[in-house]
């Protein structure tokens, strides 16, 4: 069987996120690390990001990471690389976002602006759970108990710190497996 994908979505750095909300993200990392999954994420080549933060603590748990970037260049942010890098090929219209989005079986969203946006509602339309922690601010906030449109495929879950979101988002990756009959 492959290994849960989590994909951790959120600010980058030009959003101001705080020092608290930075330690979150690091933590996630550490949790998914922790629990076997893979985190997932979309690495930049000009700015910090919650998500490379992310990258960062899993890292730490000897976790595996993967980032896939926009274009085909391989610069990443001060030289912070993941285990594996995947150039997308796609630009930061949103391109990008679909095949970052796809890729996971869960994401957890951690403030967030207009591209994680847009991964989100590419998540939801192909049906993976969305989990956003509480307090970081963004689309994390604003979606949390919501539908992303009137079909009501699934709600955003609040998770109230990483480790609930880590659970949270590994239960709701074997049942979105179990359900599309990924091994």
């Amino acid at each position: 069987m492959s290994k849960i994908k989590i994909g951790v979505m959120g600010s980058v750095s030009d959003l101001g996120y705080s020092e608290e909300v930075e330690r979150l993200a690091f933590k996630t990392g550490m949790e998914i690390a922790k629990m076997g999954a893979v985190l997932v994420f979309g690495i930049e080549p000009d700015a910090d990001t919650l998500p490379t933060v992310a990258m960062r603590g899993a890292k730490t748990n000897g976790g595996i990471t993967i980032g896939i970037t926009v274009g085909k260049d391989k610069k990443v942010y001060n030289n912070d690389c993941p285990e594996i890098v995947i150039c997308s090929g796609l630009g930061s219209d949103g391109g990008r976002e679909y095949a970052l989005a796809v890729s996971c079986d869960a994401i957890i969203a951690i403030g967030g602006g207009a591209g994680t946006l847009k991964e989100m509602a590419n998540a939801y339309s192909a049906d993976i759970p969305l989990i956003a922690i509480k307090g970081t601010g963004g689309w994390s906030n604003k979606l949390i108990g919501q539908y992303m449109d009137d079909r009501k495929r699934l709600v955003v879950i609040g998770a109230d710190n990483a480790s609930e979101a880590v659970t949270i988002a590994l239960h709701k990756a074997e049942k979105y497996r179990e359900k599309f009959g990924i091994l």
